[in-house]
């Protein structure tokens, strides 16, 4: 069952165009944001301090929603939709299908940033008869030159570990070439959601030094193959961006995906860090658009 959230004077809760609605599932209530109208189209946002979907993605959706039926989800843990018990990645997975579940979504496109680029491509894994085409923005893949953790990512466990205004700010800039995309109404509009207590407490499931030991131990006795050695499975069309100066998930990290995935593109986008869909917004768009509309001529 979906629901409208709504302001107590009765108009409908709304980013743009897009309507704020919650979906009653057996893991608690999902949350996601509605625009456009054409085939379904997924958005699945990344991790870090402050994150949502409609931060992620609020910037881009007007050209999407002018062609496809969007659905940007809100994961469990980053203070939107219902908390989860589970590690971020663990209950972001459940939350997509119970989403297209839910929704009623027999076959979607999907574009995913970062750890949502990961779940998104867990899913296509999964799902096969689900997906038709996926697109992911860094964050895919296994570091081969540069060290890991990468710098990005040891500024969010600094943070994990000691949530201070200084190190959030750290991390911002960190995350963009622009340096002055990390302005005072982003540092604070990302304090107030990071430090919530129980937003806060999920990302340290994460991103703890605690927890990134635990994941390290777990991954070494396990015999299952890590997720980077699982992309030869992927059946859905895949377009991979990425940002040429992207610090938190470094360009090498593209190599392993962009020769294992059967069918792949890859496009780079200079004078750029993490976020594709806001530093190089029209060329993201543009690009993406492209992609997703082009019709694949029959094998």
């Amino acid at each position: 069952m979906t629901t409208d959230l709504r302001h107590e004077e009765g108009s409908a809760a709304r980013t743009g165009n897009a309507v704020l609605r919650e979906l009653q599932t057996g893991n608690g209530v999902l949350r996601y944001h509605e625009a456009g109208e054409g085939p379904p189209l997924v958005f699945l946002h990344g991790s870090g301090p402050g994150v949502t979907g409609m931060g992620n993605f609020k910037g881009i959706l007007p050209a999407f929603a002018a062609h496809f039926h969007c659905y940007v989800l809100e994961f469990p843990g980053f203070g939107v939709s219902d908390p989860s018990d589970l590690h971020p990645m663990q209950a972001g997975g459940q939350a997509v299908v119970d989403l297209v579940d839910g929704l009623g979504l027999d076959r979607v496109d999907i574009i995913g940033n970062s750890m949502g680029g990961m779940i998104g491509t867990r899913f296509a894994i999964n799902h096969p008869d689900r997906v038709a085409k996926l697109v992911t923005l860094g964050g895919m893949g296994v570091n081969i030159f540069s060290p890991s953790p990468a710098e990005g990512i040891s500024l969010l466990i600094a943070f994990t570990e000691d949530p201070t205004r200084e190190r959030l700010i750290q991390w911002l800039q960190s995350m963009v070439y622009d340096q002055e995309l990390v302005t005072e109404e982003l540092i604070n509009e990302r304090w107030q959601q990071a430090t919530e207590p129980k937003t806060l407490a999920s990302a340290r499931r994460m991103y703890s030094r605690a927890a990134m030991k635990a994941a390290a131990a777990a991954a070494a006795a396990s015999d299952a193959a890590p997720a980077w050695a699982q992309l030869h499975k992927l059946k859905a069309k895949t377009l991979i961006t990425w940002g040429r100066d992207d610090r938190v998930s470094p360009l090498d990290g593209v190599l392993v995906p962009l020769r294992t995935i059967p069918d792949v593109e890859l496009h780079v986008f200079p004078n750029c860090g993490h976020w594709a869909m806001i530093e190089q917004k029209a060329a993201f768009e543009s690009t993406v658009l492209a992609f997703l509309q082009r019709e694949e001529a029959a094998v």
